[in-house]
């Protein structure tokens, strides 16, 4: 049998396919130089530079389907798109980061000269839902923290964690990301390093200090990796915190770490470790502290940030009155 013909291939297919991936390519790029924007001129975090690259690619693959691209793009059509999300349930809040990236992205391409016009300039900015922040008891937090009662390496490195991030309230990708260097224990100082690069020192209270010490005496030299492989070659070698595979431990390892201990000391409560985190300030403020320097404790850009743990303070204190005033 000879060989099959090809089919005809008709020019206005051809021409629709090279179009098509003509915007892709453009796309493409554009959300490209846009991110090494975000990474080296504004200094942002891998994983935020990363939300800013999904939600752009997103809107471009939306648009694409309609036969246009992210740099002829117009106001109706982004009105469209966050309609469309809407509709497939996605939450106020994740559609307000969207929003924002989106604004950004335009906002950063309308001064290179990439657009002819802002198309998200009147994009509306959705009233963010107010949710209060899950707070522990601060029983309930030292239960937590002191929950790693072997004397193994994984176990002081677990108790060394939990601490750290209670009595620093750091985040967690700021634990994960400390080096050794980042320690001070005669001082009882950490010095992180926040988002966008902003670099703050904070308290760490005689509780975190002792575990954390006696993780690096007993813990760190059995769960680093070894001399040999901490050249050049090996960044991790410096790392306060490593995993069982001996590599600098991740914010997913220490959420899955935490799991472990919230279930066998708080059952099905929702914790993690940003559950710290807001335990921390609002045991700060309930203890009396300026909310200034709690925000500069935190790192919170804005006092508005650090303002939300105020009405968590005042929510437990009137469910107290609550529960306890005869006539309340």
């Amino acid at each position: 049998m000879g060989p099959v013909p090809a089919e005809p291939v008709d020019g206005d297919d051809a021409d629709e396919r090279h179009e098509a991936g003509a915007r892709l390519d453009a796309d493409v790029r554009l959300v490209a130089a846009f991110v090494d924007h975000l990474s080296l001129e504004r200094s942002l975090s891998p994983h935020t530079a990363s939300a800013y690259r999904s939600d752009v690619s997103a809107l471009g693959e939306f648009l694409r389907r309609g036969g246009f691209s992210l740099a002829d793009a117009t106001y109706p059509q982004l009105r469209r798109w966050l309609a469309h999300l809407t509709t497939r349930g996605y939450a106020r809040s994740s559609l307000a980061r969207k929003g924002a990236s989106i604004r950004t992205f335009y906002a950063w391409a309308a001064r290179r000269g990439f657009v002819a016009t802002n198309p998200a300039i009147l994009l509306s900015r959705p009233a963010p839902a107010y949710r209060l922040p899950t707070v522990l008891k601060a029983s309930e937090a030292a239960t937590l923290a002191e929950a790693p009662r072997s004397m193994d390496p994984v176990a002081l490195r677990d108790r060394a964690i939990l601490e750290l991030l209670y009595s620093c309230g750091i985040r967690v990708a700021e634990l994960c990301s400390l080096d050794l260097p980042d320690l001070d224990l005669d001082g009882a100082m950490v010095r992180v390093m926040g988002k966008g690069s902003k670099e703050r020192v904070v308290p760490m209270g005689d509780f975190a200090a002792e575990a954390v010490l006696a993780y690096l005496t007993s813990g760190r030299p059995a769960m680093a990796p070894e001399q040999a492989s901490q050249g050049p070659g090996r960044p991790d070698g410096a790392a306060v915190f490593f995993n069982r595979r001996k590599r600098r431990v991740t914010p997913r390892d220490v959420r899955a770490m935490m799991q472990r201990y919230v279930r066998g000391t708080l059952g099905d409560r929702k914790v993690s470790p940003h559950t710290m985190r807001h335990s921390f300030a609002t045991h700060l403020l309930e203890g009396g502290a300026d909310i200034r320097a709690v925000q500069e404790l935190l790192g919170h850009a804005s006092l508005a940030t650090t303002q939300r743990y105020t009405h968590v303070s005042k929510g437990r204190l009137f469910d107290s009155y609550r529960r306890s005033h005869p006539r309340a």
